[in-house]
């Protein structure tokens, strides 16, 4: 980008047309943008703004992103609107060439960020920590504003049809998180995951072939391991954790069941607890005690799984993994169902276990 002599900013753009009205696409030098693009004050009442308060507490987390991974980030555009006269000069006149051009934009125009605003506040901590990303380019989708009213739609239409991604399928494409990693060498190594987790979506339909999401089983061997976001995890821990859902999936009947297709797995999930993500999260609460014994002494206590009544229509799970007869997800209903099983595996409850038992008294 260079700045001519009528003190306006000059951008290499294509020109096109959305619904009538001209729109520009640009790359923009990252270190310009935090001085070209400006944000609505976060005084000014929500009415009278295009855009929403700014959420501080995500910018460490995008501008972490780009610093870690500086030779392999991927930064989606900025949708900003000019208010003010731009001037477009194609580089022809007639074919292609008449829609590729410099775009002009007068230095003392407003341009606010109609789509983007978290990522600009990132770039802007990003240089500083790291000067040698402000070479790089963000692509910029230029409209012409028309009015607070018209930027005001242009946000809600661009966020109405925004769809996060399923935890399940970013889990699934997420090379970098050591977590993910984690969740599908579980799924290739223990046999009853490989061929019956769902590995796009976080929930299972009615319909489903399949008995565990990828995400609850990345969230159940997190646990397990007593793993946070971004601690390291051996090559050892993973043997040891596709050890234990090996044996866990040894002693579940119903699960051999499913994999040899001798039921389905609608009607497990119709009638047992085991068939639900709550069961999966507390054996994970079960297993982070367990492996700290040898493995012969905590394979031997998981042999009890086989003996515990897991039948949805069992009074003992009311409170626990079911409230007024539907499953739950919540953590006390986690800790509670986790609770069952020691039991049932004549295992001791924690203080904190036991205060969840007392409080359900």
């Amino acid at each position: 980008m260079t700045t001519d002599t009528t003190f306006a900013y000059t951008f290499p753009a294509a020109r096109g047309v959305q619904s009538g009205r001209p729109c520009y696409i640009a790359m923009c030098p990252m270190r310009l943008v935090p001085k070209i693009f400006k944000f609505n004050e976060e005084e000014v009442p929500a009415e009278l703004r295009a855009q929403r308060t700014l959420n501080r507490a995500r910018i460490p987390e995008i501008s972490s992103y780009l610093v870690e991974n500086f030779a392999d980030y991927t930064l989606s555009a900025i949708t900003a609107s000019i208010d003010g006269q731009v001037a477009f000069e194609p580089t022809a006149d007639t074919g292609l060439g008449q829609n590729l051009g410099n775009l002009s934009i007068p230095m003392d125009a407003q341009i606010l960020i109609n789509d983007g605003q978290h990522r600009r506040a990132a770039i802007e901590y990003a240089i500083q920590e790291k000067p040698e990303l402000g070479y790089d380019n963000i692509p910029v989708l230029f409209f012409i504003d028309e009015g607070l009213e018209r930027s005001q739609q242009m946000f809600a239409d661009l966020n109405k049809h925004a769809v996060r991604p399923s935890d399940s399928i970013s889990t699934l494409y997420d090379r970098r998180d050591i977590l993910s990693e984690l969740a599908r060498s579980m799924v290739k190594k223990v046999e009853v995951f490989s061929r019956l987790t769902e590995l796009e979506k976080s929930s299972i339909s009615n319909r489903s072939t399949k008995l565990f999401t990828l995400s609850a089983i990345k969230n159940a061997t997190k646990t397990l391991l007593a793993k946070r976001k971004g601690d390291p995890i051996e090559e050892s821990e993973m043997t040891l954790a596709s050890n234990y859902w090996s044996i866990v999936a040894q002693n579940m009947p119903d699960w051999q069941q499913a994999l040899a297709k001798k039921v389905s797995t609608s009607e497990l999930r119709e009638q047992y607890i085991h068939a639900h993500g709550v069961m999966l999260q507390a054996m994970g609460n079960v297993g982070a005690e367990l492996l700290v014994r040898p493995q012969k002494q905590w394979s031997q206590v998981l042999e009890g799984l086989s003996r515990i009544d897991w039948a949805r229509a069992n009074s003992d799970w009311e409170g626990r993994a079911m409230h007024h007869g539907r499953i739950s997800k919540a953590v006390s209903s986690v800790i509670l169902t986790g609770n069952y099983i020691k039991l049932e595996l004549g295992l001791p409850l924690s203080a904190s276990e036991q205060e969840y038992e007392d409080g359900r008294k």
